[in-house]
């Protein structure tokens, strides 16, 4: 069993006890995710770490675009709780890079590749994905190497 769901069921126990609505309401809704994912597919299967993480990250994810839509149609108070939920989550992530070392990254996965060019961008995202999974957002990664590969 992952050590990172393990986590996530205990805190969620403690947040039960300590009456943490937020902190509870959020794990439940993550816990949930990642069993789904868990019972997806043909067979069901036991995810480690690496597939957790996706997950919280996709739940971090909707957490924002929703923080997002609420906010354009003005429902502050649900943007807020959204973004609360959303803060519980990047707890169990890890450290996000600066676009500073997601630059440096993109700049030795292209030298160690020899890409060179836009028709390398696909090689280029799949050299770095491993080193960037839950670490940074993928937009973030994917401009700065179009970036690079055209300048």
């Amino acid at each position: 069993m992952s050590e990172l769901k393990t986590q996530l069921e205990t805190d969620m126990r403690s947040a039960l006890k300590s009456q943490d609505k937020v902190t509870l309401g959020t794990l439940r809704m993550v816990l949930a995710a990642v069993k789904n994912e868990e019972i997806a597919g043909r067979t069901p299967k036991e995810l480690d770490d690496v597939d957790v993480v996706k997950v919280l990250v996709k739940q971090a994810k909707q957490r924002r675009e929703a923080a997002e839509g609420f906010r354009a149609g003005g429902r502050e108070a649900s943007a807020e709780a959204e973004l609360a939920e959303e803060a519980v989550i990047k707890r169990y992530l890890p450290t996000e890079l600066t676009e500073a070392e997601v630059t440096q990254l993109v700049r030795a996965a292209i030298a160690e590749g020899g890409f060179a060019g836009p028709k390398d961008m696909g090689k280029v995202m799949k050299a770095i994905g491993p080193k960037t999974a839950g670490r940074a957002d993928g937009k973030l990664v994917a401009g700065i190497v179009k970036a690079e590969l055209a300048g």
